[in-house]
Order: C-alpha cells, then sequence, then structure tokens
C-alpha cells in the first residue's frame, strides 16, 4: 500500500496552509492585538479555536467521513440542504467575499500604503485587474497547484513575514503590562477573540480545501481510503499548528505596537505603522509583498476550490475554464467596491453559515455515538439555521437594520435568548435540536 514520505506530507501540509492563509489571516490577528493589549493571549485563545481548532477539525471531519467532497458530507442531511450548504459556502469563500478580499486587502495593505497620494479609485482598478489576471492564469493551471502554492509562492510569503515578525519581537515597542484592553476586549477578550475567528473563514475554507488536499494526496498514488483519510488529517494538523504559532505572534507584535502607537481598527493600518517603524520606507515595500504574496495564493486555492466544485455540482454545466473565468471576473467587480463595503457585508453571512458549518463538523466527527442517524442530523441543523438566522440579522450594518425595521426584533432576541448578545444566540437551539434527534431516535430504536 503506498504510503506518502515525510517529504511528501510537509509538501501537501504547506500547500493546505498556503490556501488557508491569506491577507486576512494577518489583519484580524493584527487589529485583535492591537485592542486586546495585556489581554492578548486570552483573546488569542479564543481566536485559536475559531479561526485554527475549526479548520482543522473541519479538514479532518471531510478526511474521516471519506466524502468526495462538501456536498457528499452535507446531504447527509438531505440532498436539497447540501446542494443549498455547498453553495452557499463556496460563494461566500469564494467570488462572493473572500476573493475579492484578497484583492482589495492587497492593495489597501500593500500598494495604497507605497503609492498615498495616487487616486485611489482607478489604482485599485488597475491593480485588482492585474491581481487577479495572475489569479486566473495559476488557477487555469490547476495541476501544478502543488508547485505554486506550496513551493514557490508560501516560502516566499513566510521569508518575508519571518523577518518582519523577528525584527518586532526582538526589540519590542513597548510592554505588553502597560497596554490596556480597548473596547468589547476590556470586557470579554475570550468571545471576542472567538467571533474574530469568524473572519478569517477558515472553518468554512476547511470544508473546502479538503477535498482538493484528497485529490493531491490521490495524484501522489495514495489509493486506499484509510490512508488518504489518514494523511489528510496530517497534513491537516501540521498547517494549523503553524497557522496557530503566526497568529500569536502577529498578535503580541502588534499589542506591543501600543507603546509607539494609538490604537487602531484597521488591521492593515496596524502592520504598515509595525513595517514602518522598524524597517522605514522599505518597510511598506516589504509589507506590501508580503500581504500580496499571502493574497494570491490564497486566491488561487479558493478559485481551484470553487471551480472544481461547481463543475461537480452541475455537470452538465460549464467547464472548469468557464467556471473560474467567470468567478476571477466576479471577483474582480466585487473588489472594486471597497474592503469597507465587503467586510461589513462578509459579517451577517458568515454569522449565518458558521453555526451550521461547526455543527455540521462536529456531528460528523462524532457520527459513530448515534450511529449516523439523518434525523439527529436534521433536528440539530434546523434548530441551528433557524437561531443562525436571528444571528444574521443582528449582523446587519445598522442602517440596514433601521431601513428594514429589526432594531426591535434584534432587542428582543438580545434580552429572550441565551447567549445572543455575544454572538452565540444558536448555541442552544442547537443543543435542543440534538436533543429532540437523539430522543426521536431512541423511541424509534425501542419501538423497532
Amino acid at each position: 500500500m503506498k504510503k506518502l514520505t515525510f517529504r511528501e506530507t510537509m509538501a501537501v501540509a504547506i500547500m493546505l496552509f498556503g490556501m488557508f492563509f491569506g491577507a486576512g489571516n494577518l489583519i484580524f490577528p493584527a487589529s485583535m492585538g492591537q485592542l486586546a493589549g495585556r489581554d492578548v493571549f486570552l483573546a488569542s485563545a479564543g481566536l485559536l479555536i475559531t479561526g485554527v481548532g475549526l479548520p482543522l477539525l473541519g479538514v479532518a471531519a471531510l478526511g474521516i467521513s471519506r466524502e468526495d467532497g462538501l456536498l457528499g458530507l452535507s446531504s447527509r442531511v438531505g440532498k436539497g440542504y447540501g446542494l443549498f450548504f455547498t453553495c452557499a459556502l463556496y460563494l461566500t469563500i469564494g467570488p462572493f467575499f473572500a476573493i475579492p478580499r484578497c484583492g482589495t486587502v492587497s492593495y489597501t495593505v500593500g500598494i495604497q500604503q507605497v503609492l498615498p497620494g495616487a487616486s485611489q479609485t482607478v489604482g485599485l482598478a488597475v491593480f485588482s485587474l492585474l491581481f487577479f489576471a495572475a489569479v486566473l492564469a495559476l488557477s487555469l493551471r490547476r495541476g501544478e497547484i502543488l508547485t505554486w502554492v506550496g513551493k514557490v509562492l508560501t516560502p516566499l510569503f513566510l521569508a518575508f513575514l519571518a523577518v518582519l515578525i523577528l525584527r518586532a519581537l526582538t526589540a519590542p515597542a513597548g510592554s505588553l503590562a502597560d497596554m490596556e484592553p480597548m473596547g468589547d476586549y476590556a470586557s470579554n477578550a475570550f468571545s471576542t477573540g472567538l467571533l474574530e475567528g469568524y473572519n478569517t473563514m477558515d472553518a468554512l475554507a476547511g470544508l473546502a480545501f479538503g477535498i482538493v488536499v484528497v485529490d493531491v494526496i490521490r495524484g501522489l498514488g495514495v489509493r486506499d481510503s484509510g490512508e488518504i483519510a489518514r494523511q489528510t488529517v496530517r497534513a491537516g494538523l501540521f498547517s494549523c499548528l503553524l497557522m496557530g504559532l503566526i497568529y500569536v505572534l502577529v498578535a503580541v507584535m502588534s499589542a506591543q505596537s501600543r507603546g509607539l502607537f494609538p490604537a487602531s481598527s484597521d488591521g492593515g493600518q496596524v502592520l504598515a505603522q509595525i513595517a514602518g517603524h522598524y524597517f522605514g520606507p522599505a518597510g511598506a515595500v516589504m509589507l506590501a509583498a508580503t500581504v500580496t504574496l499571502a493574497c494570491l495564493k490564497t486566491a488561487v486555492g479558493l478559485i481551484t476550490s470553487c471551480g472544481e466544485t461547481f463543475v461537480g455540482l452541475f455537470p452538465g454545466g460549464p467547464s472548469y475554464r468557464v467556471w473560474t473565468i467567470s468567478f476571477c471576473t466576479l471577483s474582480f467587480l466585487i473588489a472594486n467596491l471597497g474592503l469597507e463595503a465587503i467586510i461589513a457585508y462578509s459579517q451577517p453571512v458568515l454569522m449565518f453559515l458558521y453555526p451550521l458549518a461547526i455543527v455540521l463538523i462536529l456531528l460528523t466527527l462524532c457520527g459513530r455515538l448515534y450511529g449516523h442517524d439523518r434525523r439527529v442530523l436534521r433536528w440539530t441543523v434546523g434548530f441551528t439555521a433557524a437561531a443562525a438566522v436571528f444571528d444574521l440579522l443582528r449582523a446587519l450594518p445598522a442602517g440596514t437594520q433601521s431601513a428594514l425595521r429589526l432594531t426591535g426584533a434584534v432587542a428582543w432576541v438580545d434580552q429572550w435568548f441565551p447567549l445572543a448578545a455575544q454572538g452565540f444566540g444558536w448555541v442552544c437551539p442547537a443543543l435542543l435540536g440534538l436533543a429532540v434527534g437523539l430522543t426521536l431516535r431512541q423511541l424509534k430504536r425501542r419501538a423497532a
């Protein structure tokens, strides 16, 4: 039976890390670290659960399930639900939010800092056109994804990032003990860090990228389904450990920067200040290269995953090439709406999809405990989805809530639903749905 060598396993793991780790994985820990101050480690613990632990469990769930992808996994709830959830997840981490964010963050954090006086609208349009042209060229050569992402782009990205982090930590800008936590971090650093992990979208990406890892492992000659599952988990474990280490180091570096700079809610600005302080004008160039490489490799992974998935979802429809060109074009158009608009409207969607993803992952991993009974899946997911709708409405921008006259309903939910005010109003309904499903399963067994 063919098994991967250590070198092959590490190459797959680095490829997975490269697809996971984009600029959003830099700007959100940076913002969190600066705002959390001396509570940075408590906030990081929350971030590591949703930003590292859940992605690892997602990759593991897909590998252990031995399904051919997210559609097969989510269709265990029901065929219609499987198609809905798969499309919604891939469009969210694909051309609607995550891929456009890659292009916009690259420009905002990188190029805009180098050319601050230029026309930003024109600059974003030109940069995003070149960016997505490069993404398209790499995505169309999907047979070389392991080489490009795992062996070229990711090592370059890590080299740039390592220089910045090591310089900042060896000459800290301030003492953590002197940095007061701010905003929501002052009252509840841990739960705020948990929600910050949602913004990385990595738990959703874990479910999506799992099939890419499985395909690469098969391409390396592994055919046994059990061995494929084991290698998938091993690659996921290594990549997530590396990701968690970088999260903590970036957060600590950013918290220390409060010794020199006032706090900013924009993680990109935090990184720009740090790079400029330690390296001067060269720091801005280094940061631009780091962020652009991070975004480019992640966008390639996302486009590849989305294209392959939609070919499988609609076998009689467009080819992989057509899907890829369409997704790159749509991502280019949405990217030019600007980073602020993308983040504002991605948050409500994530508040809806994340609970569904968490429940699916946990129920898949614990399937043997309830015999993979579809009743348990359906009741738990159904209750979770109903509650997640309220989390979606609660996360809408204030102006949208007011226009839709949702303010009163949101206040009522916050008052009567446990944990709703903290953004976890779905937890108790999910447990209730699980209890109902398990009870019905037990009654059915007794009747039989």
